[in-house]
């Protein structure tokens, strides 16, 4: 029998079972191959009673307080998608050519999930997949009463978003850690499934940092660097629990629901939160810059097989192996080397590749960590400076980094040997290059850009700043092919 894994809309191929993984969204567009949850399913749902004996249940626990308290911070997210399109007319094209007499038509779609007030002044978490391509948010509070909401800033790569809504005292859920949920503990989901309002289901953490393969599944953007991390529970989540809350018994806030894994698109026994240390990093930085400020550590890393332990001659499983390193990256300034295992970052264990991606994407270029390596049979703590894709360490604004995208390429430091084999001192070369301003003036991959009107480019950061100045009106770059060839190009910003 064929199975899927679903995020709580959206199917995926996925590895992680036998089943699919389902976004938890509802959708009412036809033409939107989401959930196809009705939003009138309120009505429609099959219901029988279920009875416990007194004996079947646990007296010491008690869900209530923490079910009262949690309700009045999770929130109705609603969406309206309007998509346009073209009806190509086969008569007119052949009479008058392509695109004669073509209708624009218009596609309306609706969908709802779930969201987690987190602050009393109106910011509110959820999904990035609840809120992506929607033309109008809309968040209904515990009360009934509705708000417009403002897109504040998306994440695609750990599928969170941060609305705002004009509405003061309201009443913002705790943060817990999720560093210290513990396999087994009891949990809480809290969402707003199939529309039923403020629901809340009980289960228990099944497993911690899970990789799914589902973020980024569907999207095309090479920017979007998945980091799934996900806690697994057995509460029962459906399509509408996206972006809803996952708590402890005290209230806390440890985890953003955001996928299931069944055969038919709603539960089957497994959700999958995003844990709350990495929902703090990313909700503030869409807060205080509006975009997120994403460290790394610039290795090639894998899951330490028994295949991998004899043909490297590891002593052990633990830990993640270092297959490689990029040049010029943070772990390659640490001394990091190929071959090495890493075993902690800080005071906390890596236990797997996903475990590695959550501890470094909670912080953010320029910060300061500890990383436990193990070379051969020595243990060595090292300190590293994370850096961001671009080999800088300073925070980037919003400006700087539609500057970027608007050039339409990334770039990366230079070797000492690829400088020697160019005969050059200084510059950076484009590691990639996609439509935007620079492959519009005839640059390709492996250009070097030696300088930008006249000034010598020594870094990544010193040349995305210069080009991110809106006192630039024009540039002129000096720029050396791969065959090293110097040549001049300018364009207008």
């Amino acid at each position: 029998m064929k199975r899927n894994i679903k995020t709580i809309g959206l199917g995926i191929l996925g590895g992680l079972l036998p089943l699919g993984v389902y976004l938890m969204i509802n959708s009412t567009s036809p033409s939107f191959n989401a959930m196809n949850q009705n939003n009138d399913l309120q009505t429609n749902i099959p219901t029988s009673q279920v009875n416990f004996l007194p004996s079947e249940l646990d007296g010491k626990l008690d869900f209530t307080k923490a079910s009262a308290e949690s309700v009045h911070s999770v929130v109705h997210v609603k969406t309206k998608t309007i998509r346009s399109f073209v009806q190509r007319d086969p008569f007119y094209e052949f009479f008058y050519g392509p695109g004669a007499g073509g209708r624009e038509y218009k596609q309306y779609g609706a969908g709802s999930g779930s969201g987690v007030i987190v602050t009393e002044d109106g910011y509110i978490v959820t999904n990035n997949h609840v809120i992506q391509d929607a033309n109008e948010v809309t968040v209904t509070l515990d009360d009934n009463t509705t708000y417009d909401a403002k897109i504040i800033g998306t994440d695609p790569s750990t599928d969170l978003a941060v609305l705002k809504i004009e509405k003061s005292n309201l009443r913002a859920m705790p943060l817990g850690n999720s560093d210290q949920v513990q396999v087994g503990q009891w949990v809480l989901a809290v969402g707003n499934p199939f529309n039923l309002n403020s629901t809340v289901t009980a289960g228990i953490v099944s497993a911690k940092a899970r990789n799914i393969n589902i973020i980024g599944s569907n999207n095309q953007d090479n920017n979007v660097i998945p980091i799934e991390s996900f806690i697994q529970t057995d509460a029962a989540v459906n399509p509408g629990n996206s972006g809803g809350a996952l708590i402890n018994v005290n209230g806390e806030l440890i985890g953003i629901n955001t996928a299931i894994a069944s055969e038919t698109g709603n539960y089957a026994g497994y959700s999958f939160a995003i844990p709350s240390e990495l929902v703090a990093k990313v909700m503030h930085d869409l807060i205080d810059y509006g975009i997120v400020q994403r460290g790394f550590l610039g290795v090639q890393i894998q899951e330490i097989t028994q295949e991998l332990m004899d043909a490297e001659k590891l002593k052990d499983a633990k830990g993640v192996y270092v297959a490689g390193v990029n040049n010029g990256s943070a772990a390659d300034k640490a001394k990091i080397k190929k071959g090495d295992v890493i075993l902690k970052i800080g005071a906390n264990e890596i236990t797997s590749v996903s475990k590695l991606q959550e501890e470094v994407g909670r912080r953010r270029p320029g910060d300061n960590i500890t990383v436990t390596i193990r070379r051969g049979d020595e243990e060595l703590v090292l300190d590293v400076m994370l850096r961001d894709k671009d080999g800088g360490t300073k925070i980037t604004t919003k400006e700087e980094s539609n500057a970027t995208s608007a050039l339409g390429a990334t770039f990366t430091e230079l070797t000492k040997e690829e400088k020697k084999e160019l005969g050059i001192s200084n510059g950076v070369k484009i590691s990639s290059i996609a439509t935007g301003k620079l492959r519009s003036v005839g640059l390709t991959e492996g250009t070097v850009i030696t300088k930008v009107n006249n000034e010598d480019v020594t870094s990544v950061k010193q040349l995305v700043e210069y080009l991110s100045n809106k006192n630039n009106k024009g540039i002129l770059l000096e720029v050396v092919t791969k065959s090293g060839k110097k040549d001049y190009v300018g364009f207008g910003l």
